[in-house]
Order: structure tokens, then C-alpha cells, then sequence
């Protein structure tokens, strides 16, 4: 869908589509022609995030890390940012969240064919996982062949976070709501709060839960509604623990978290949900805002 741009009470809303999912601006101007050049440079810079990390191009950097066959790959400041944030969260999770762990989607189908892989499979596939495992510094990244790094786990919401800063550069007194597929974030503070309403875990609920006034910082949520697996009549979420390589089950259906960037708040409720049934006991120790869906 090509970038639009409309009056929405107090604001410019400014929409378009990336990283599989609809992208918004709310800008709190009174200006079109600023609102026009805010949301083109949103887009513009999410464009370039998602040609540079996403996994399903050929001729990008993901593709040149995950395809080396062992060898260094040269890296810029930007991608040495996320994998020293990457490292800092696995190390701090003690192995849950492991950038290399998509290779385990290979094995796990949420195509509602409802098919779980055999172990032996999930063995053989655990040797190509380990953050551990990977070379890195400020200047070049070595992958053993047969491993791969995938960003989606942290992609949509560090454009999240680089959109609110780029919008709080360009216009410092214009507060804008950047929200990605429910994922968001705020450029500055806001006065009045935005209202922001989580989507309900089932699409056949019509409503939103009661807003949730949001006036600095980010939520993030993460669950199972759009993807998981039922089999034998047991739930399986798309979030792979790449300790045991197996799907996680009996966590909450959705949980939402509130951080002061969309990666803090994106990781943790990730993190939490891998905790299956103590995900909100493992959230409760955090010491967040958190809203939770059975």
C-alpha cells in the first residue's frame, strides 16, 4: 500500500505497510506539509532497515552474514549496535533470547497443518543454535557455516524506536505516536496522553480493552493469536525456546508490556511468554507495566 496521509481529529495520521504489517504515524501538528515530510522520512528509514535485515532478500547484509560459509563479514556501527544488544540479551536471559535460533522455524509449521517435528530432527537442528558459537567485533561478524542470524525477532521493533528518534530529531515539537503492527513507541513526551487500546486476543471479540493513557515511553506485545500450532489437543506458540528447540505452551495468550523503547518492552514480553505458564510471574519481577490475556 503506497503512504497516505489524513486529518484524524487532533492529528495527521500517516499509514503505510512494512515489515508484514500495517505501520502508522500520529503526528500532533496542525501542518500538512510537515506531517507529509514526516511521514516520508518514517518511511524511508524503515525501508532502508528492512532491505539491510531482513532474511528473505538475497542482496542484503543478513543474507552476506548467513551465507559466508564461515568467513568474516564486514559490519557498520548500526549492525554492531544490535549485536551488542543482541549479546547483552542473551547473556542477560541465560540463552533464551539467541539470534540464531530461526533456523529452528524450518522444523515448526504454523500453517494450521498441525504437524510437530520429531525430535531427532530438533537435535540435529539444536547444533546450528548457540549465540555462542558466532565471531564478532566493532568491524566484522564470522557465522559457522550452516548457522544464520535472524533480526525478526527484534526488527520491527528497533524501526519502531529509530522512527520515534529520527521524528524526535526532525520535529522536536511535534509529538508523534509511531505504532508498527502494535508495537509503539513515542517520539517525546506526550500532554494529553495518547489513548492506546490493546487488540483482543480473539478476532471474533469486536472490542478493545479499556485504553491505556500513554504518555512517554513504548508497549510491545507479543502471543500466539496470529500464529501457533494445535496438536493433540495441546497449544503451541510460535515462540521457540532455542535451549530445547521446542514450541512454548501453556503461557497467556497475549501479554503487552510498557519500557522505555519498543526493544526493551519487545524483548521482555517475548522473554516472558518463553516462560510458558510462569510468564507472569516472571514478568511481575521485572517490574513493568504489563496487561495480560489469559
Amino acid at each position: 500500500m503506497a503512504p497516505n496521509l489524513r486529518r484524524q481529529h487532533d492529528h495527521w495520521l500517516g499509514h503505510f505497510t512494512a515489515m508484514a504489517c500495517d505501520c502508522q504515524l500520529l503526528m500532533r501538528t496542525d501542518d500538512h506539509d510537515l506531517a507529509q515530510r514526516l511521514l516520508e522520512a518514517a518511511v524511508n528509514r524503515t525501508a532502508a532497515i528492512e532491505a539491510k535485515y531482513s532474511r528473505y532478500r538475497r542482496d542484503n547484509l543478513c543474507h552476506r552474514i548467513n551465507h559466508n560459509k564461515g568467513q568474516p563479514v564486514a559490519i557498520d556501527a548500526e549492525t554492531h549496535r544490535l549485536l551488542s544488544f543482541a549479546d547483552t540479551c542473551y547473556r542477560l536471559s541465560d540463552g533464551l533470547f539467541d539470534l540464531t535460533a530461526g533456523v529452528l522455524n524450518q522444523l515448526w509449521r504454523f500453517d494450521g497443518t498441525g504437524q510437530v517435528p520429531e525430535q531427532q530432527a530438533i537435535d540435529a537442528m539444536l547444533t546450528r543454535v548457540g549465540w555462542d558459537k558466532v565471531q564478532w567485533n566493532p568491524d566484522w561478524i564470522i557465522l559457522p557455516e550452516g548457522m544464520a542470524l535472524d533480526f525478526g525477532g527484534i526488527g520491527k521493533e528497533y524501526a519502531v524506536d529509530c522512527v520515534a528518534a529520527l521524528m524526535a530529531q526532525l520535529a522536536p515539537q511535534v509529538g508523534v505516536l509511531v505504532n508498527f503492527g502494535g508495537d509503539l513507541a513515542l517520539s517525546c513526551p506526550a500532554q494529553p496522553p495518547w489513548q492506546v487500546g490493546i487488540t483482543p486476543s480473539e478476532p471474533e471479540q469486536n472490542h478493545t480493552l479499556t485504553p491505556i493513557p500513554l504518555s512517554h515511553g513504548a508497549l510491545a506485545t507479543s502471543g500466539d493469536t496470529q500464529r501457533c500450532l494445535n496438536h493433540q489437543g495441546v497449544r503451541y506458540s510460535h515462540l521457540l525456546n532455542p535451549k530445547t528447540g521446542w514450541a512454548t505452551q501453556g503461557g497467556p495468550r497475549q501479554l503487552t508490556v510498557a519500557g522505555a523503547t519498543c526493544l526493551q518492552a519487545g524483548l521482555l514480553s517475548s522473554l516472558a511468554l518463553l516462560h510458558g505458564a510462569d510468564a507472569e510471574a516472571f514478568i511481575q519481577a521485572q517490574g513493568v507495566r504489563y496487561w495480560i490475556t489469559p
